[in-house]
């Protein structure tokens, strides 16, 4: 197995004899290096973690609370327990800074490759290129998870210093400790992460179309809101279980006792089924991708 490493004699990339066995690893830990020295990757993270503090922040310099029902779900209950300081940013940024941000790192999965050059190079070794395409998608996935518990951690964070933590009353009006309010908190951040896979097979796909990575991004984007947006329309009910962001705020069923598992079983089948089409057609395309254009 050969590896590529970066060009720093001038001589042109050095390629370097690696077990075919820790490749695969090798070429992850590689992606993700890559992935999370960016500062783009950094900027898109910070403002993610801006969007509860901002939300933290407003409620407790407002001169008072907002009404039950009014504003974003489970913004009445800040000022009540910090911890829905959290559940209220995601709210806030599902329907779009989530996807915006994972729009812009699965459209760049190989088409920023195939704009800069580096593509060719990438697949000189005989790494294979389903192998290429499962690790830029686990780059993905991995941002995925790191948006998601940006927005969690914040959340935490800012409603622990701003306002009082206790009991939270769940949905079902059943209390629970603290502590078991962060793991239902890390459940919902997992849910949310799982949610967004299907976007990202999708944004795969796009990327092996074009060699303009902001065009993939875009797309990416556009088609997030599209969803949504179908999604709202009462005449195409029969569409909705198939768009991939329909189950996207179902995590309120984890905010209840017992915990309702079947919005996260149905959710997760879905973007597991997104995943496999357009893996699929993302291989297909990538696989007769002419990589010296």
């Amino acid at each position: 197995m050969l590896r590529i490493d970066p060009d720093t004699t001038g001589r042109g990339p050095r390629t370097t004899a690696v077990r075919r066995g820790t490749a695969g690893w090798a070429l992850l830990g590689s992606e993700l290096k890559v992935l999370f020295r960016r500062s783009r990757t950094w900027a898109m993270l910070l403002a993610l973690a801006a969007i509860p503090v901002l939300i933290a922040v407003v409620v407790k310099i407002a001169s008072s609370g907002p009404d039950p029902g009014e504003g974003p779900p489970f913004l009445d209950r800040v000022s009540q327990n910090g911890l829905f300081a959290a559940v209220t940013g995601l709210v806030v940024s599902i329907p779009l800074f989530l996807p915006l941000t994972v729009g812009v790192v699965a459209g760049d999965t190989i088409a920023g490759e195939a704009g800069l050059g580096t593509l060719r190079y990438l697949l000189a070794a005989p790494a294979g290129r389903l192998r290429l395409l499962a690790v830029k998608y686990a780059g993905a996935a991995v941002f995925c998870l790191a948006a998601t518990v940006s927005v969690v951690a914040a959340g935490i964070g800012i409603g622990a210093a701003l306002f009082p933590v206790g009991p939270v009353t769940l949905l079902s009006g059943d209390t629970i400790t603290p502590g078991e309010s962060l793991l239902r908190l890390l459940l919902v951040a997992g849910y949310v992460s799982v949610s967004l896979l299907g976007l990202s097979a999708v944004g795969l796909f796009i990327s092996t179309l074009t060699v303009v990575p902001v065009g993939a991004m875009a797309a990416t984007v556009v088609l997030s809101i599209v969803a949504q947006v179908l999604d709202s329309l009462p005449q195409l009910e029969w569409l909705h279980p198939w768009l991939f962001s329909h189950y996207w705020l179902g995590f309120a069923d984890l905010l209840r006792q017992p915990v309702e598992w079947g919005s996260f079983v149905d959710n997760a089948l879905l973007q597991a089924g997104y995943l496999a089409v357009f893996g699929a057609l993302a291989y297909a395309r990538f696989a007769r991708k002419d990589i010296l254009t």
